[in-house]
């Protein structure tokens, strides 16, 4: 029954990741009607646009373009002119019909690139040579924060590239990393916003953040930024982080800077996707396939995946004995992993990472004794974990046996951050490619078989 229950795990997971399919979002969002075009519950008359430019960056970009052109239709495209510039990961570039996709990044190194401050300059261009009867679209997604990279002339990429990881190393956390990085950008916290000359500037958001803050998700390039410079320095102390001079010079200057002007256009967003949706549809499949299913979505910070996965060991055996009144357990958040020193690390992310602190748990405990059947599964939904080509892992009682049966020593990959070996050796893994979207991480706990 092993098989069964990990193919289950699956499926519903995956059902939480179709959820929040990013072109299906977008189309649910955008339609004309009439003489209108009818964004969320925004009404927009379409003789006053002159043309439509459609600008962006996240994971779900290529996705949000591909709904959006087949909302606005061939008509509109045609008549509005619509042309556009989304920033994302080079293995989710297509050919569309007006917008292009451009590869910010190289698959799986989610970090600032020249190609990106390429693409991130094109966007600035576009945005500010927009006039007052023009709509701008802007498409932001999780992923955004590396894939805008636009760093103050003050700094160079050189300097932001480390920092972020050295920010990443030390356990940092998506506010943390964005309240230093909205400091160091002219694109981020509110500044894609102050450039645009459009009249209006609607944003359509899906949300990789817990709680879904706007200035948080993407860094906030269209939000007001909340944050200071002292909040990034006084980060970067507590994380003891080495800071570059330049960086330090920057946020030491700028303690004393007012906040600056507002955008001269009116700004719309929306958020249009988040976790809790997709964590709702993974409940719904549960429940089809015949569980008791539990949901719950994070809706603050997590603590280490490490913690995370023990703690799901532990509702594994409590399931397992009959303590709760479900068999099914779908949780939805993003823990964090602090890194190994470089010369011992290996290879993972946070949900392979959280897998293993499960499977550490697991072997000495009374459910692996037992002959209850179990499938453990976590995943990102942006089908990228880490700098990996999974999306994230999954242990059951075959799996568990297989990890025995090697003679190898699970604690000691957890502790090198190498998850992603370990597992794959035992065919642990999951893999799906990209998914063109991106809300956080979906776990999926089954014990025992459906009913």
């Amino acid at each position: 029954m092993t098989q069964p229950l990990r193919n289950d795990a699956l499926a519903i997971w995956q059902a939480a990741v179709d959820a929040v399919r990013s072109d299906r979002l977008v189309e649910r969002e955008i339609r004309a009607q009439g003489d209108r075009l009818l964004v969320g519950k925004t009404e927009l008359p379409l003789a006053r646009i002159r043309k439509i430019v459609v600008i962006g960056a996240g994971k779900a970009g290529a996705g949000m373009a591909v709904g959006l052109e087949a909302a606005l239709g061939p008509r509109l495209l045609a008549e509005k002119q619509v042309t556009g510039w989304v920033n994302v990961p080079a293995d989710c570039v297509r050919p569309l019909a007006a917008i292009h996709l451009h590869p910010a990044r190289p698959a799986g190194l989610n970090e600032p690139t020249a190609d990106g401050v390429l693409g991130s300059e094109r966007i600035l261009n576009l945005v500010a040579s927009l006039g007052p009867d023009d709509l701008c679209i802007c498409l932001i997604s999780g992923g955004g924060s590396a894939l805008l990279p636009a760093p103050i002339a003050e700094i160079s990429l050189a300097d932001k590239q480390q920092l972020t990881r050295d920010l990443s190393a030390a356990g940092a956390n998506i506010e943390e990393l964005n309240t230093v990085r909205k400091q160091l950008s002219q694109i981020k916290g509110g500044g894609l916003a102050r450039a645009c000359r459009a009249g209006h500037l609607v944003t359509l958001v899906i949300s990789d953040v817990l709680g879904d803050p706007l200035d948080v998700i993407a860094s906030g390039p269209t939000v007001p930024n909340l944050k200071t410079a002292a909040d990034a320095l006084a980060i970067l102390e507590r994380l003891e982080v080495a800071v570059p001079l330049a960086v330090r010079q920057v946020l030491e200057a700028r303690r004393s800077v007012p906040p600056p002007a507002p955008p001269t256009c009116q700004v719309t967003n929306l958020v249009i996707g988040n976790l809790a949706r997709a964590v709702e549809a993974a409940g719904a499949e549960a429940t089809r396939r015949g569980y008791t299913p539990r949901t719950q979505t994070a809706t603050t910070l997590e603590g280490p995946a490490e913690e995370v996965g023990r703690q799901l060991a532990g509702e594994a055996g409590r399931m397992a004995a009959g303590q709760t009144s479900y068999n099914c357990l779908i949780t939805g958040g993003e823990p964090t992993v602090r890194l190994a020193p470089a010369d011992i690390r290996g290879k993972g992310g946070r949900n392979q990472q959280l897998v293993l602190a499960a499977s550490v748990e697991l072997l000495n405990s009374p459910l692996a004794q037992s002959n209850v059947p179990f499938a453990l599964l976590s995943g990102g939904t942006d089908g990228e974990d880490g700098p990996t080509d999974a999306a994230g892992g999954v242990i059951d009682r075959e799996l568990l046996g297989r990890l025995t049966a090697s003679g190898l020593d699970p604690a000691d990959y957890l502790r090198r951050n190498d998850a992603y070996t370990l597992l794959d050796r035992l065919s642990g893994l999951v893999r799906t490619g990209p998914t063109h979207t991106n809300v956080c991480d979906v776990r999926v706990l089954v014990v025992g078989g459906s009913r």
